[in-house]
């Protein structure tokens, strides 16, 4: 029996992952902590095995950044220092894509992280200071995931699925991401958690998705069509090159499926295979009608 506490008390993550795991009664317990004031300094963690730390700041004023490190870096540093000396077997600590500074790429093992915004910044630095604490008592996992999607998810992709609605018409795009199913990442999470390791690690689906894909794959979900365009191929073109947004959209950016933590390699010496649901049949279940 692992006992488990996640940080974040509405984190969409830690939420999900607690929903997944309580299919597991007899190997699992999943505790929440809010670590928005001091008054989780009066906690004790030595009844834990594991803190999966989920809460962060995304999103503060542009004039108020240093928000964003006293809360993604300094406060993480102090919790597992916390969780270290109380006898915390586990800390995982959710990062981000980001840390890379780009939209769009190719991500090896070989590539540097350069981040750009405050959010990233603290993130990356957060990570660096972790790992100073990596011992054979006190094992890291940090991930970077890409997008996550799956039923109420904040953020791109639902924003993504209301376009697609609304939409009659979608360029026709070839285009690359990697992307992960929010009960894939769960999974995942749980393996890590399982074999209880230390490392920086990049979770993903098996397969990368293309952007007119998705589109068509939540439209159909929906009993709807949509028609798939050339037209509209130069301003995608054009706009890759000037616009954020549309590299977000439109841009191909992948993990290497090399990388630690993919589907398919190696975790304490044994390939995993996390993926509970393909790519269409996560749409599905997110995006499909009631019968």
């Amino acid at each position: 029996m692992k006992k488990i506490l996640v940080t974040g008390v509405n984190s969409y993550i830690g939420t999900s992952f607690n929903t997944w795991v309580s299919q597991y009664p007899n190997d699992y317990i999943v505790e929440t902590l809010s670590v928005r004031d001091d008054r989780w300094k009066e906690s004790t963690f030595k009844e834990y095995d594991v803190i999966f730390h989920t809460a962060a700041i995304v999103h503060v004023k542009e004039n108020n950044t240093d928000q964003y490190y006293k809360v993604n870096r300094d406060l993480t540093l102090e919790l597992a220092n916390k969780a270290k000396a109380e006898g915390v077997k586990q800390f995982i600590f959710l990062s981000t894509m980001g840390v890379y500074g780009t939209e769009i790429g190719h991500i090896t093992n070989t590539t540097v992280p350069v981040p750009k915004t405050a959010y990233a910044k603290s993130k990356y630095e957060a990570e660096q200071l972790l790992e100073k604490l990596i011992d054979h008592n006190f094992r890291i996992s940090i991930l970077r995931p890409p997008i996550v999607y799956g039923k109420n998810c904040p953020g791109n992709y639902s924003r993504l699925a209301n376009l697609a609605l609304k939409a009659p018409f979608f360029p026709n795009t070839v285009n690359a991401r990697s992307m992960i199913y929010i009960d894939n990442l769960s999974e995942f999470i749980k393996l890590l958690i399982d074999h209880e390791v230390s490392g920086l690690y990049f979770p993903q689906n098996k397969d990368y998705i293309k952007t007119t894909e998705l589109v068509k794959t939540i439209v159909e979900a929906h009993g709807k069509t949509v028609k798939v365009t050339n037209i509209f191929n130069c301003a995608v073109s054009i706009g890759l090159k000037k616009s954020e947004t549309f590299r977000k959209v439109f841009g191909s950016f992948v993990y290497d499926k090399e990388m630690p933590g993919s589907p398919g390699t190696l975790l304490n010496g044994q390939s995993i295979d996390y993926e509970t649901a393909s790519f269409k049949d996560s749409i599905i279940s997110i995006e499909g009608r009631e019968q």
